[in-house]
């Protein structure tokens, strides 16, 4: 009797022991029990695929919340994604998902893609930040960011990277330390150097080109903008500075880049000149453009003349190809040297820098010229 008794308590336990090995091992691996019926699996816990509570069958589970500590895989994540290095899910994200190397998608994603290199993606409405790039194969409505570069087949959102934005079409803003890249653009391009797009709606600003089909409002030194203006001049202004100069740009906004000689001095003679204009006025042949520009005159040492000119420059275009212009302009200057002291003869105001040793000063000078387009 007692060893029958004993041996009921025994079994007792080894059924509720099994019981509790039985709640646990659901409560952290309930994908086995639906693998096969491909239904949710609410939390994934791992190392590195396929060590995690959803095991082999991690890649066919959708998951409400992911926390791998090395790499996880998933079918689909319906909330957080968290991972030591990386993240790969094969079909969609609609929550966060961070890694701190990589996120890679099959799908979309409409949450947030943060990666400390590279997410990649088929599009989505979220925001991608990645230390390196975004890539994605369809089109963002959201943002990505990106230190080095970022890609997309349309952004209704924003790109902004330290290198490189492409994009087929971008109906908001690129923004970029080099490089933009676009098809047809709504919206507008800044970059620290170049822009290049075919018809362009908003605004381009580069350091130094934008290149397009079609920008009526490009903001650098030089545009070559196909259905714009693109002329070569020459210059004289009031401190006998002779430029040859290249202006270029669309129907409103234009880039100004010259260089040339002062015919006055006999050390800082080599002048250069870069600016922006801006066609504001047009009846005929006569129109009324405005211009900022500055001018440097050096003899590359130490030492140089300096001037900011805001310009109100009438001209008369003589046939299709050559325009006259001139007009007055009010000026700030500066300059270290007696040479250039003395090439200003009447100051509206000027002053001396106490350390510097400058003398800076506005005055009123002139501007006239003869320039061809092609």
């Amino acid at each position: 009797m007692k060893a029958l008794l004993y041996k009921n308590n025994h079994l007792s336990n080894l059924l509720k022991s099994f019981s509790i090995f039985s709640v646990l091992f659901f409560l952290l691996n309930p994908g086995h029990l639906y693998a096969q019926s491909h239904k949710r699996s609410r939390i994934h816990i791992g190392l590195v695929y396929p060590l995690s509570s959803n095991g082999s069958n991690a890649a066919r589970d959708t998951n409400d919340l992911s926390l791998n500590l090395i790499a996880g895989v998933s079918a689909a994540e319906r909330g957080p994604a968290i991972a030591g290095v990386s993240n790969i899910i094969h079909h969609d994200a609609t929550s966060v998902t961070i890694a701190g190397f990589s996120n890679h998608l099959g799908g979309n994603a409409s949450g947030a893609l943060i990666s400390g290199v590279l997410n990649t993606y088929k599009g989505g409405s979220g925001a991608a930040v990645a230390g390196l790039g975004n890539i994605a194969g369809g089109s963002v409505s959201g943002i990505q960011v990106g230190g080095i570069v970022n890609t997309a087949k349309n952004v209704n959102g924003v790109q902004i990277a330290g290198g490189l934005n492409k994009a087929d079409s971008v109906s908001s803003l690129q923004v970029a330390g080099f490089m933009n890249l676009a098809g047809n653009t709504k919206g507008s391009q800044i970059a620290g150097f170049l822009n290049i797009a075919k018809k362009v709606k908003g605004v381009q600003i580069a350091g130094f080109l934008n290149v397009a089909d079609s920008s009526d409002y490009p903001i650098g030194i030089i545009n070559l903008v196909k259905n714009g203006e693109k002329s070569l001049g020459v210059t004289l202004d009031e401190n006998m500075t002779t430029l040859l100069t290249f202006r270029s740009g669309g129907k409103v906004l234009y880039g100004i880049i010259g260089a040339g000689y002062n015919f006055r001095n006999t050390d800082a003679v080599y002048a250069i000149e870069a600016g922006l204009g801006a066609h504001t006025f047009q009846s005929g042949n006569f129109r009324l453009n405005l211009e900022l520009a500055g001018t440097t005159l050096t003899k590359f040492k130490r030492g140089d003349f300096w001037k900011t000119s805001l310009r109100v420059l009438p001209a008369y275009k003589i046939g299709s190809r050559l325009e006259i212009f001139g007009g007055p302009s009010i000026n700030y200057s500066t300059t270290n040297t007696a040479e250039g002291r003395d090439l200003v003869k009447h100051y509206i105001s000027k002053w001396d820098g106490k350390n510097s040793g400058n003398q800076m000063g506005f005055y009123v000078g002139y501007m006239a010229g003869v320039q061809v387009h092609f």
